[in-house]
């Protein structure tokens, strides 16, 4: 606000130099506010500047880098739905493909010269199972076999022997070493949950109960060893992309909805990990999945067949792993495709059941059913050798192809009622996908041992 002076010349009540000396005051204090909201627009612009400068560095560090929005996108859950889906349109994510991994690493095909992934299973009732179920506090229903009911024993003592050498053995106290102070954080689907579990009752056993914590189920669950200052983690991303699926509870949905080109509310949870074990397959198996990108503002999604979807979401991990990965600093694991046994036919010709009933490994090296499919490993394999050494990958697909016999079948919490006719015909609802505990993960988790 501007302030007139008004002087009347007939009735001068203050002398001159009185009043030059307030002139001369305002003014200065006039100039003052005016220089400090100066320095105050200055401030701003310089605040802005660094926060458009790191906007724009997180945007280029970014997975999510392929199509900027011009807003925030909206963050998917179970309740969202497309306004319109149309064909893909081809969009792609823009990710340079340049290195090519040598056949011979050894970080992919084994350790040192032994391909520990290619072998056979060995009865071994001497130094397996590696722990007791009933005493690991963290078990699953889901994967808790002998608890449920089941009568043969033998899936809890299987050693993989790989061919030409042996693995170390597993050391309990040696493995929390490896993970004093540091995060150990599995990320994928229910797989890789059992995964998890396996884990976590492979260690808890040495750690005091009042020395040990494991957080609710959530997006991100904890189980902390407060001795060693380490944590041994799970988190739900089953499609590894944000999706509407991400709820770790409430995912059972009709339409798969994905953001192909983002992974940020995982990654926002995974980057800080020390070490790192992913998996993702499964659910791409599905049917088609809807893409939902992070530039579009309609609603408008694209369909693609679980192949070419899975393929974009590994290319954006991809993307990020090769950006934000040192090998020296963090380890990072892709965990390959887990077998399902859901047709006897394909190992025993005329049969009409699956792994219902099974109690010993497939003997057959060459066996190769269709619970792995080979373009989706062509795919992955591609996308792995081009990140080089900055991932190591646990191929546990043929190993795990040969136990028809490890799966829960219908030896489980089933957590839906069964209906009359289910339980007349125990094939029709056997769980051929997961793996029982102890059993077929506690390889996969040696194998993980001996690459840390």
């Amino acid at each position: 606000m501007v302030t007139v002076w008004r002087w009347s010349r007939k009735r001068n009540h203050y002398p001159l130099i009185p009043l030059v000396f307030m002139v001369f005051i305002a003014a200065s204090v006039l100039y003052k506010d005016l220089k400090i909201q100066s320095v105050q627009e200055q401030a701003d612009h310089i605040h802005r500047h660094h926060q458009l400068q790191l906007t724009q560095n997180l945007e280029y560090t970014s997975p999510n880098n392929f199509d900027k929005p011009k807003s925030s996108p909206v963050v998917l859950d179970r309740f969202t739905t497309c306004n319109t889906t149309v064909k893909y349109s081809g969009h792609t994510l823009g990710w340079d493909q340049g290195y090519h991994m040598p056949e011979s690493d050894h970080r992919r095909s084994g350790l040192e010269d032994c391909d520990v992934f290619s072998g056979k299973w060995v009865f071994d009732n001497s130094f397996y199972p590696l722990y007791n179920g009933s005493d690991c506090p963290y078990m699953s229903d889901q994967l808790a076999c002998h608890k449920h009911g089941r009568p043969d024993l033998g899936y809890k003592y299987w050693k993989w022997q790989p061919h030409g050498c042996n693995l170390k053995r597993w050391n309990v106290i040696d493995m929390w070493e490896k993970l004093r102070g540091k995060r150990l954080m599995f990320v994928g689907d229910s797989l890789n949950r059992g995964q998890w579990i396996s884990m976590v009752c492979l260690l808890q056993s040495v750690i005091p109960a009042d020395k040990r914590s494991m957080s609710p189920n959530a997006h991100l669950t904890i189980f902390r060893a407060e001795d060693y200052n380490a944590s041994v983690e799970f988190l739900w991303a089953p499609l590894l992309v944000d999706s509407n699926s991400d709820d770790p509870v409430n995912h059972r949905l009709s339409d798969r909805i994905i953001r192909p080109d983002s992974a940020l509310r995982h990654l926002s949870k995974w980057e800080k990990a020390d070490i790192l074990v992913f998996n993702t397959y499964l659910w791409w198996r599905q049917g088609p999945v809807k893409l939902l990108w992070s530039s579009e503002q309609n609603g408008v999604c694209e369909e693609l067949d679980g192949l070419g979807a899975m393929e974009l979401a590994m290319k954006t991990w991809a993307k990020w792993v090769e950006s934000s990965i040192d090998p020296l600093k963090k380890q990072v694991f892709f965990v390959t495709m887990s077998p399902t046994h859901l047709w006897s036919r394909e190992w025993n010709p005329g049969s009409e059941g699956n792994c219902y009933r099974e109690s010993s490994p497939i003997k057959q090296d060459t066996y190769w059913g269709s619970g792995s499919d080979l373009p989706t490993m062509r795919m992955v394999d591609m996308v792995l050798r081009e990140l080089g050494l900055k991932v190591i990958v646990l191929n546990i697909t043929q190993l795990s192809e040969y136990r028809k016999d490890g799966h829960p079948s219908i030896y489980r919490k089933f957590w839906e009622a069964l209906s009359p006719e289910q339980l007349s015909k125990p094939e029709s609802y056997s769980d051929c996908i997961h793996w029982c505990l102890p059993g077929v993960p506690d390889v996969w988790n040696e194998l993980l041992f001996n690459f840390l």
